[in-house]
């Protein structure tokens, strides 16, 4: 397998719109043939749903039922990432041909660390922000226990990102700033030598 042209490293908090900021970027980059959406939260709910006797499909949707599970789930991941830090980057990277990787729900150093020290010229970090106003009214309520936990907070802080996107709807249009992304993304994908540097934003 190839290394990447590039990876793209989300995060956000709760009900930011990373997923939906993710999904625009693979369609205007011509779909899934040639950028791969690749969620660390997927091998741990997998795993944790085959350790709890759950159901999977419905820990991978935004449904009642996740939200039920989620406290205890990020208190075992937080247990297999203190073991191995790099455990659920090593499972989503593997066999992935597509050019462009884009990680959907980094959420700690330790996993900007990890693509960093192993394709430090293929990764750039995005932050997708929106404001508590526009979180709630996509559903967010905070809770104790998961707001506060590294699972949300482990980026506020440390990471110097190479894009900020705003996701409000009465902010920028989102369109734009997506472009900054894409441009760099398509130089990327159409150069021998790899992607260039970019600036922070």
């Amino acid at each position: 397998m190839d290394s990447p042209k590039l990876i793209l490293l989300f995060s956000g908090k709760r009900k930011s719109g990373k997923d939906f900021v993710t999904s625009i970027i693979q369609q205007r980059l011509g779909g899934s043939s040639v950028c791969a959406i690749l969620r660390l939260s997927g091998p741990l709910k997998e795993q944790y749903a085959k350790e709890h006797g759950l159901d999977f499909r419905r820990l991978l949707d935004a449904s009642g039922y996740k939200e039920k599970f989620r406290e205890d789930m990020i208190r075992w991941g937080e247990e297999k990432r203190n073991a191995d830090p790099g455990y659920f980057c090593r499972l989503i990277v593997r066999d992935v041909p597509q050019p462009v990787w884009i990680v959907s729900d980094a959420r700690r150093g330790s996993d900007v660390e990890w693509f960093r020290c192993r394709y430090q010229l293929q990764t750039r970090t995005v932050r997708v922000q929106a404001s508590e106003q526009s979180r709630r009214e996509r559903g967010w309520v905070y809770t104790a226990g998961i707001d506060d936990a590294e699972s949300e907070c482990g980026l506020d802080q440390g990471v110097a990102f190479d894009w900020t996107i705003s996701n409000d709807s009465d902010g920028p249009l989102l369109e734009e700033q997506l472009e900054r992304v894409l441009r760099v993304v398509r130089t990327a994908c159409s150069s021998d030598t790899g992607p260039q540097g970019v600036q922070h934003q």
